[in-house]
């Protein structure tokens, strides 16, 4: 990692990359077999793999980072949330559906919240050994089959010229009330908030609404990190910064991922779709 500047917080994008790398191996591994799928809820799969990889990636952050706080997707104790200062929103496999659906589009996702703001983060691509890593304020970058490249968000302007990126699993109509109001004609599929976050981050997509309440902090922690230190923005649906901490999990008022240039242009018809969805007033 010797590419980081110094302040930069290399030792937890260190660890976190090694962590997720190492989960990823775990990921695939189940991945090759006929693993079986449960129901946490209705349209809510997990599978060992999500288990597997969460009960790996706490051991070694409680390892590395002792007195930090640890919230993950598949370990039901959130009260670390609630410390002050320095805490990690896991999501040991982010896309379980696609990982079900075996289109190789899920990632890990590990987030650092500091003062309860997004400050670091990784997100892992197994199938395609892509990691993306950032730090809010310094720099955000791709490391892909062994090369390495600096992350800077398009400056597309012009809403009409932004390619959207949409969930292969979660399109709704609220998402093209949005594309019909700014003119959109480009879109891309991938599962993966972390995934989305990073292909804007690399200027393959422009921006990623996410008009549902059916997300939560560690789907939204290590994105939001690495976006922004991309040059991006990361909000809700009204335009609000996130904060991390307390006890509600839930993004309850959805997911607005967009470059920097185009983001007071596209957050009007976000807000109006959003207001009609009944997430926002």
């Amino acid at each position: 990692m010797s590419w980081y500047r110094p302040g930069m917080l290399n030792r937890e994008i260190a660890e976190a990359a090694r962590i997720a790398r190492r989960a990823g191996v775990i990921l695939m591994d189940i991945y090759r077999t006929d693993f079986d799928v449960a129901y946490k809820a209705e349209a809510d799969p997990v599978t060992e793999a999500d288990t597997r990889a969460n009960a790996y990636i706490v051991a070694e952050l409680e390892k590395a980072f002792t007195d930090d706080g640890i919230v993950a997707e598949e370990t039901e104790d959130e009260s670390d949330a609630l410390k002050a200062g320095r805490c990690w929103y896991v999501d040991p496999l982010d896309g379980t559906k696609e990982f079900v659906a075996r289109n190789g589009e899920f990632s890990v996702m590990l987030g650092l919240a500091i003062d309860g703001v997004a400050t670091a983060g990784v997100v892992y691509e197994p199938e395609n050994d892509k990691l993306y890593s950032g730090v809010v304020g310094y720099d955000a970058f791709l490391e892909e089959r062994g090369e390495r490249s600096e992350l800077k968000v398009s400056d597309v302007a012009d809403p009409s010229q932004l390619k959207l990126v949409v969930s292969r699993s979660h399109r709704n109509r609220a998402v093209a009330e949005v594309v019909a109001r700014l003119g959109i004609t480009r879109e891309m599929t991938s599962g993966s908030v972390g995934l989305k976050a990073g292909l804007i981050a690399e200027q393959k997509a422009d921006f990623y609404v996410h008009i549902s309440d059916r997300s939560s902090r560690w789907d939204a922690c290590a994105p939001e990190a690495i976006l922004k230190a991309a040059g991006g923005r990361f909000t809700d649906l009204a335009g609000d910064p996130y904060r991390y901490g307390g006890t509600d999990m839930r993004n309850r008022t959805g997911i607005l991922a967009c470059n920097a240039a185009a983001y007071e242009a596209v957050l009007p018809a976000v807000r109006e779709a959003a207001r009609s969805a009944g997430l926002i007033e």
